[in-house]
């Protein structure tokens, strides 16, 4: 895992992008989602070998690296959640600044992830 704390109060520090660090780093911030990573994981295995690419594998490892940034930080947590639980609001503004929201912590995370 390497040792960067730009933002603070990090709950573990950002994982490499390998599959172990990956289940490690989740293991911490949302173990309840190891199974829904681990069958991920097996779906994107088989469709590599069934399209012969590695493109499924690289896109599991961004995307859980992607969502595990989100859980190890509170602040993109916090937004990560309001986001979520305002995206159906009856107010149509509301939603709809929601659903920026909800854009522009997915873009901070993978452009963190990317580094």
């Amino acid at each position: 895992m390497s040792s960067q704390a730009e933002h603070g109060n990090e709950l573990v520090p950002r994982p490499e992008l390998t599959p172990d660090a990956l289940r490690e780093a989740l293991a911490v911030v949302a173990p309840g989602r190891l199974d829904e990573m681990q069958a991920r994981k097996d779906e994107a295995f088989a469709k590599a070998v069934e399209w012969q690419s590695l493109s499924p594998v690289q896109s599991w490892v961004l995307i859980w690296a992607r969502d595990i940034e989100i859980a190890r930080r509170p602040d993109l947590s916090a937004r990560y959640a309001w986001a979520q639980g305002h995206l159906e609001h009856e107010d149509p503004g509301l939603a709809w600044e929601a659903l920026r929201e909800l854009s522009a912590v997915l873009d901070e995370a993978m452009k963190a992830v990317h580094g």
